[in-house]
């Protein structure tokens, strides 16, 4: 008798133990738009996991890929409405919140990947990701790197000229519209999701993107060209929204920023390291991949495009250019 009412005790304090973790463990929603075969969304799950294995469970955190819970402009709206609580997006779209941050997106501002990791550990960097938080509250925990975008067009090109009237899919950002406009292209944006399909039924012709995104996206089965325009060095931010950095203890924290800037870094490997491979996979299935002269795109842009029609600091454009 006294064997069964321990056992009973003991399977009563195993449930309301249970139930006590299950009410103070808080779920989280980590949004992005990527596709959940690319490292954006492995490495959210791997530190969505990580957080949850060093909070003791306290934090559960479910991630949602592919613009499950909206496109882009839709999860950063979500930071200020509270839908969301982490995303992935780029310097962009924070820029629509405090402009200077978007001077990143300026055309050849970077030299490659090595350059804009150096940027994100510096004093100009610090910056600039503290304007954006004095503006909005969110906290930016960690940037990878995305990617450098590159061209894809049904004809080929090989200076800037060449994209003289070409209708070519861009980012509805004004970084991203610089170059093909400078270089007089036909400049048209439509959403992330429906890029696949506007090349395949013709509504553009060309559109611009990383190796690893246009490898994701399978835009290289609805386009033939391949121009290594090289315009842009790209990041995506990981970033906290207001309400969820405010409600964080010093330490979580400390644990939220370390895994994000660990889950960062191994993105930014991965990434750097299939692109290196992504040429010669093109090649193999038979796409042209041309290299183009990038000081002609460049001294087009640079004389064509001005920094205060953005909204950017040119001191914060030299001071990026100057980091080694």
């Amino acid at each position: 008798m006294r064997s069964r009412l321990a056992t009973i005790l003991c399977t009563a304090a195993a449930i309301m133990a249970s139930s006590a973790i299950a009410q103070a463990q808080t779920v989280l929603k980590w949004a992005h738009v990527y596709e959940t075969s690319e490292p954006f969304h492995t490495d959210s799950v791997w530190a969505a996991e990580e957080i949850n294995k060093r909070t003791d469970g306290r934090y559960k955190i479910e991630v949602y890929p592919a613009s499950q819970l909206g496109k882009e402009a839709d999860i950063n709206q979500g930071l200020k409405l509270g839908t969301v609580d982490i995303i992935i997006s780029g310097s962009s779209f924070a820029a629509r919140d405090y402009k200077p941050i978007g001077v990143t997106y300026f055309p050849y501002i970077f030299r490659g990947p090595d350059h804009l990791i150096a940027y994100t550990k510096s004093d100009v960097f610090k910056r600039l990701a503290k304007g954006y938080e004095d503006k909005t509250g969110n906290h930016i925990a960690a940037v990878s790197y995305y990617g450098t975008r590159h061209t894809t067009s049904n004809k080929p090109i090989a200076k800037c000229a060449d994209m003289q009237g070409l209708k070519i899919r861009v980012p509805d950002v004004p970084a991203y519209l610089a170059m093909p406009r400078a270089c007089g292209a036909n400049t048209t944006p439509i959403a992330f999701a429906e890029v696949y399909l506007a090349l395949q039924n013709g509504t553009v012709e060309a559109q611009e993107n990383p190796l690893t995104t246009i490898e994701a996206k399978k835009f290289y089965e609805v386009q033939k060209n391949i121009i290594l325009t090289g315009h842009i060095v790209d990041h995506l931010n990981t970033v906290v929204s207001k309400t969820r950095w405010a409600s964080l203890s010093d330490e979580d924290k400390k644990i939220f920023g370390e895994v994000m800037q660990e889950a960062a870094e191994r993105t930014s490997k991965t990434i750097a390291g299939k692109e290196n491979s992504l040429i010669a996979t093109f090649k193999e299935k038979g796409l042209n991949v041309t290299e183009v002269d990038k000081a002609d795109f460049e001294k087009t842009v640079m004389e064509k495009v001005k920094f205060e029609d953005f909204g950017y600091e040119k001191a914060d454009w030299e001071a990026i250019r100057a980091i080694q």
